[in-house]
């Protein structure tokens, strides 16, 4: 089945296989542009009494048929040809269904190639179970303990620089002979191993693990210390990801010959959308998915594309980590109103063990989403603390020196230069007021300057990362128009000051004859000003199609991008929410210690943001 050319498509079918929901979606174009027609859902049928997960991608995709209008199957199948009206001209599919790609990886020294093999799996689109180092604390038996419990679907070994020494990578291997690990899904097969480490080794490395696993050799990702090479290893996982894994889940085989194109895992397709936006837009991006079990953060600065997962921090089966992770009081600070820890711990466990249950009055909205906040937060700060790159790393220097070595370097995340922050998952997608979302953003992220914020409206980037990869123009075109809520920029001067003293002059000049949309826009041409002091929150109305001008004008001490003190000017695109200005302060960021002024001020701001309705 071959894959049609962008110019013969006018009709795409796409379906992403979660966990515990199939959904599909039906693109069409309509003129000489591509829009989202319509969308199906139905529970995923990859475990018991079903064990075939096409079930429920053909039940999602009758529901797009009905919807739509259009025939799209022939019997237990999908119409891959588009005639007289009939079927789609491509069908594509992601998938996480069955939990993922779930991955162990191994480094010398676990600052360094350990943590270059992380980056590589995690930009694959897996889950690190965990990583497994020579100078990682733990004596022998306890890795091999480690490795026979975990049970991954793959392993990527790697370690030194080519030409360098071959001992410590020996080392490895021998210790993963030993282990002689076992694949998590089907009995039959061996446990795929990928060996990305120095050239020099790789026959050391066949004669140990050759006979015991399914070993393909790649590149090296670290082959100098001062580079990394992922791209080989990642498409070394996605190849043995359809080869291996998903050739053994249940269904995969019959699902895999109804598409021309590989089915990607699922956070590997959300992850190419970013990639793709940052590059098509020349923006650096972020983007966030919080779900009940994990958060996944992806980014895009310098052109390097990072992925983390949080495999501990989500709101339902997870969120009892995110209390034990950040502590009742970091999350009773986000909370407007007094609660007793008790309550608050008590509302929690709830939530873990009734995960499909959603907030019923405002008090556990609220809740609900002070610990997403968290969870958003400490995501980040993990994500920061792998997406380095590899500065002041010395040309020469010997092996203790390397085991010294406490990071790769200085984190490539720069929210200065941070253009769009795009929000994903339930507690986001989903928030009664779009303000709610914005607000969650702000707070997790903190974002410097003036940055975009925006929100996947029903979870389709998925979908729309496997799409890029045939089709860019289509998939950025829905994307934009169908996939993202634009909430509006996201205004936050740099510094601290004294609460009261006048931080930021603001003048917005209305672009005119520009199209606009919801309560948020006002009348083309016309400008607005407004003087804020430190501590406020203000919103300007810019609606969805709107575009402006914003003069700032920050104070002594405080930086909106041009410097300390210095004005800007920018043009900035409209949203739901408007132009938010936030005035709380950066570098540092602090919330009132005193409860009682902390819950006056989140007050206030839920209040200048329109965030809640008010408490009766």
């Amino acid at each position: 089945m071959s894959v049609p050319k962008p110019e013969d498509v006018t009709s795409i079918l796409a379906t992403d296989c979660g966990s515990t929901t199939t959904k599909a979606i039906l693109i069409e174009k309509k003129g000489d542009e591509y829009r989202l027609i319509v969308r199906g859902e139905a529970p995923t049928t990859v475990e018991a009494p079903f064990e075939d997960v096409t079930k429920g991608v053909l039940n999602a995709v009758r529901e797009v048929e009905e919807l739509a209008g259009r025939k799209l199957l022939s019997g237990e199948s999908i119409l891959s040809k588009a005639e007289d009206g009939e079927g789609a001209d491509i069908y594509i599919s992601t998938s996480s269904a069955g939990g993922g790609l779930q991955m162990m990886v191994f480094g010398v020294v676990k600052a360094m190639t350990g943590e270059s093999a992380q980056r590589a799996a995690l930009g694959a689109g897996a889950i690190v179970m965990d990583v497994i180092a020579s100078n990682d604390g733990r004596l022998p038996h306890e890795k091999i303990r480690r490795i026979r419990q975990l049970r991954p679907d793959m392993i990527l070994l790697s370690g030194g620089i080519d030409g360098g020494t071959t001992a410590h990578v020996a080392e490895l291997a021998e210790l993963l002979s030993a282990a002689d690990p076992k694949a998590r899904l089907g009995a039959g097969y061996m446990l795929p191993v990928i060996y990305a480490g120095n050239v020099d080794a790789r026959d050391i490395v066949s004669e140990r693990l050759g006979e015991k696993t399914a070993l393909v050799l790649t590149e090296n990702i670290r082959p100098v210390l001062e580079r990394e090479n992922l791209q080989p290893a990642r498409h070394r996982i996605h190849d043995l990801f359809m080869e291996h894994v998903m050739a053994h889940a249940p269904g995969y085989k019959k699902l895999m010959n109804w598409t021309p194109v590989p089915v990607m895992p699922t956070p590997a397709a959300v992850g190419k959308i970013i990639e793709t936006i940052a590059r098509e837009e020349g923006i650096q991006a972020i983007g966030v998915d919080i779900g009940g079990a994990t958060t996944d953060v992806f980014s895009v600065f310098q052109t390097v594309f990072n992925r983390t997962v949080s495999a501990n921090l989500g709101m339902s089966y997870s969120i009892s980590n995110v209390l034990a992770e950040a502590g009742l009081e970091n999350i009773m600070r986000w909370i407007p109103f007094r609660v007793e820890e008790k309550d608050l711990r008590n509302r929690i466990k709830n939530k873990m063990i009734r995960p499909t249950t959603i907030p019923q009055s405002l008090e556990e909205l609220m809740i609900e989403q002070g610990i997403a906040r968290e969870a958003l937060r400490l995501a980040f700060e993990q994500h920061k603390s792998l997406a380095v790159g590899l500065k002041g790393v010395q040309q020469e220097r010997t092996i203790s020196d390397t085991f010294e070595q406490s990071s790769s370097g200085e984190t490539l995340v720069d929210l200065r230069q941070l253009g769009m922050l795009v929000g994903s998952g339930g507690v986001l997608s989903h928030a009664p007021r779009r303000a709610q979302a914005a607000f969650m953003l702000i707070d997790g992220f903190l974002p410097e300057c003036v940055t975009h914020l925006a929100v996947d409206s029903i979870f389709m980037m998925p979908q729309l990362g496997v799409l890029s990869e045939v089709h860019p123009k289509a998939a950025t075109e829905v994307f934009k128009k169908d996939c993202l809520i634009h909430l509006g920029p996201c205004v936050a001067p740099i510094g601290a000051g004294k609460e009261g003293v006048e931080c930021l002059q603001v003048r917005l000049e209305r672009e005119e004859g520009a199209a606009s949309e919801g309560k948020a826009a006002k009348a083309k041409g016309t400008t607005e000003s407004l003087s804020l002091k430190f501590g406020q929150m203000a919103v300007l109305p810019l609606g969805v199609g709107e575009r402006g001008r914003l003069v700032l004008n920050p104070s002594k001490g405080f930086d909106v991008g041009a410097g300390s003190g210095r004005s800007l000017e920018t043009k900035v695109d409209g949203g739901v929410v408007g132009v938010v200005l936030d005035c709380r302060g950066r570098r540092p960021f602090q919330l009132p210690s005193n409860e009682g002024e902390r819950v006056k001020k989140l007050s206030e701001w839920n209040a200048a943001l329109n965030v809640y309705p008010e408490r009766k």
